[in-house]
């Protein structure tokens, strides 16, 4: 494995591991605490936003603009994860399953 991709992974454990810290915490003190007491669909909903400024920053072609929304649509796809209890180790498992297969072959084994 390549030095970034392990620091990638160690990043995001890291990350992963604080957000479950936080789970119950204080909504007035923690910005993660405050959706999670909101529930898993104010939680979609704001991956859903970060994704929109996501794709609005990469057509703009703002490289830093879009180097920032790519973390925050990473931080609050975790946090959504961590509301279904489903560990990154988990998408990563399939990450890895779907490595080398041709998406449109992949596409294709899934039932419908």
């Amino acid at each position: 494995m390549p030095p970034s991709t392990i620091l990638a992974s160690t990043i995001l454990e890291r990350l992963e591991a604080t957000i479950h810290a936080r789970r119950g915490g204080d909504p007035a003190t923690s910005h993660v605490a405050r959706l999670q007491a909101r529930g898993p669909a104010r939680i979609a909903q704001k991956l859903g936003e970060e994704a929109v400024e996501t794709v609005i920053a990469a057509v703009q072609g703002n490289r830093a603009e879009l180097t920032g929304e790519a973390a925050d649509l990473l931080f609050h796809l975790l946090i959504l994860l961590d509301a279904h209890d489903l560990p990154l180790g988990d998408v990563l498992a399939e990450l890895e399953r779907r490595e080398g297969l041709s998406g449109i072959a992949e596409k294709a084994s899934r039932k419908i």
